[in-house]
């Protein structure tokens, strides 16, 4: 898939996905969410939306010319996977009383991507004036 189509698709979905996630947790597990758990999981919603709005308008703004901007869409795609849908993951199990470990070395190494994503996408600004 064409790199700008994939950063509008993907941040179609997972801004639509950030809405019925967010609207299922303040509704639905709000009963059986612990505070704590709630606020995890509103975290995962806030990072997911956040990072949905930035791969729309990169998808407008990036030239894709380079790798470094297909590198950058890359960055966010898979890090809002791994670090929103791993806390998702978390939250889910651990009210259920079975958690699944396996996904808390998921969560940083989403959100490592996503700071890389950053740090690709300030070099992007800097690199042609340096």
């Amino acid at each position: 898939m064409e790199t700008i189509l994939m950063a509008q698709v993907m941040g179609a979905l997972y801004g639509l996905l950030a809405v019925i996630f967010g609207a299922f947790g303040a509704h639905a597990l709000k009963k059986k969410f612990t505070p704590e758990l709630l606020r995890s999981f509103e975290t995962g919603v806030k990072y997911q939306m956040y990072h949905s709005i930035l791969l729309i308008v990169l998808s407008f703004n990036l030239g894709f010319g380079s790798n470094l901007d297909t590198y950058i869409v890359y960055c966010f795609v898979i890090g809002i996977l791994l670090f929103s849908f791993s806390i998702y993951g978390l939250c889910l199990t651990t009210a259920n009383g079975k958690k699944l470990r396996f996904l808390g070395p998921v969560t940083p190494l989403g959100g490592l991507l996503l700071v890389i994503g950053w740090a690709l996408l300030l070099y992007s600004f800097i690199a042609p004036i340096l």
